[in-house]
């Protein structure tokens, strides 16, 4: 029998003495957080011991370390995944102007341009819904994003935090007789999102994020751990586009997105490689999201061995037919989410197990790993979560023997 693996997207939750130690810690001028103390590492440390124990108890097979270097000074934080780049990269700073208050931009055919946070077009035609706290949407936390007054460069605060990320991680699996784990970075292309002050050119400031993040890639690949590239954009962005763009455009603008991806990681193994992909993470009614079948296309030709989607996502899930044509080449493995971080409802094992069974039908069940739509860390109550985990991992070995 082939056992179907299983891992996640990337965020679990976080213990409230980790919520609490980074509230508490210093700020730094620009008003970005780490100051690192013992105290801190201490407890970061054990922290990420445990996450690791907790998944090797629940059977995953592929663990990471929570994300838990990505700060997090709140229960609820759909954002980590992106804003844990502001405090190790240089040339940012926190101006009142970002993309969160910024004026609407138009874009036109041949000249696509993101919008400003809210006016993206699920959010405008759902604006009503949106700012009723009753409606049961959540979008997190939307305080303020820094903007690139300068040069953006990976600093030296970021390689001490990587190097902390990863001996931590490293640690967890050594103890606990994993031999393999992973590790989420930005791509370059989500952290172009943030304004721009300095370049005045998106290509050009979308080049400056490549060179960026490279020694983060480089740091995490030659510890000899998985990288995670987590890339929301490459879905992401159709709904940040105003008004709707053609597909034609949108796949123009977006094949350079994944092209910085391939530079930024060149002479990395894409065995070690896993790209993540999805349509963000608030939980909203999504009714202008692309299309999987217009992007999965460009997806493989990201230089990764394992692509992560969203196919639980009820906005999603019939888009599994996508690879009955697609295809997949031999020597790749899909990463599909079969369960959802935008519902507090637990999935039942055997519906998870039917999730896997569709996609390893079509591709074998030797290239399908079992995981998670997106982070639940913050999006979703801590007891839930790991529920949901334990359901994940039921429903791989039900499949598993099925198939």
């Amino acid at each position: 029998m082939t056992q179907i693996l299983t891992t996640h997207a990337g965020s679990l939750p976080r213990t409230p003495e980790l919520v609490a130690a980074n509230a508490a810690r210093t700020v730094r001028d620009d008003g970005f957080t780490p100051v690192l103390d013992d105290e801190y590492v201490g407890i970061l440390r054990r922290a990420v011991d445990d996450v690791v124990a907790r998944q090797s108890a629940i059977g995953i097979s592929i663990p990471n370390d929570g994300e838990y270097g990505h700060a997090m000074s709140s229960a609820v934080n759909y954002g980590a995944w992106w804003s844990y780049i502001f405090d190790r990269v240089d040339g940012l700073e926190i101006t009142g102007e970002d993309i969160l208050t910024t004026e609407p931009v138009r874009s036109s055919p041949g000249d696509i341009r993101l919008t400003s946070f809210p006016d993206r077009r699920d959010w405008v035609r759902f604006a009503d819904a949106y700012q009723d706290p009753t409606s049961g949407i959540t979008v997190g936390d939307r305080g303020a994003f820094p903007a690139a007054t300068g040069p953006v460069s990976y600093s030296e605060l970021g390689r001490e935090l990587t190097a902390l990320d990863i001996e931590n991680l490293r640690s967890g699996l050594a103890a606990h007789g994993y031999e393999q784990g992973f590790l989420n970075t930005l791509a370059p292309s989500s952290g172009s999102r943030i304004a721009d002050e300095h370049y005045g050119d998106v290509d050009a400031f979308l080049d400056a994020w490549v060179a960026t993040m490279r020694p983060e890639y480089l740091a995490i690949a030659e510890a000899g751990l998985q990288l995670q590239i987590d890339d929301p954009s490459i879905a992401e962005n159709f709904d940040q586009i105003n008004p709707e763009p053609s597909i034609e455009d949108y796949l123009e603008f977006t094949a350079k997105r994944i092209a910085a991806v391939n530079r930024a990681t060149e002479g990395i193994p894409a065995e070690q490689i896993r790209f993540h992909l999805c349509w963000g993470s608030w939980h909203g009614p999504h009714t202008t999201d692309i299309e999987f079948r217009h992007i999965a296309p460009l997806l493989l030709d990201v230089r990764a061995r394992y692509y992560s989607f969203e196919a639980a996502n009820v906005r999603h899930e019939h888009e599994w037919t996508v690879w009955e044509e697609l295809g997949l080449p031999a020597d790749r493995v899909i990463v599909p989410g079969v369960v959802s971080h935008a519902t507090n409802v637990v999935e039942h094992p055997d519906l998870v197990a039917q999730r896997l069974e569709r996609f390893a039908r079509l591709v074998g069940p030797e290239r399908v790993i079992a995981s998670t739509d997106c982070g639940l860390g913050g999006r979703i109550h801590p007891d839930i979560a790991w529920v949901k985990l334990e359901s994940l991992v039921e429903g791989a070995r039900r499949a598993s023997s099925r198939l």
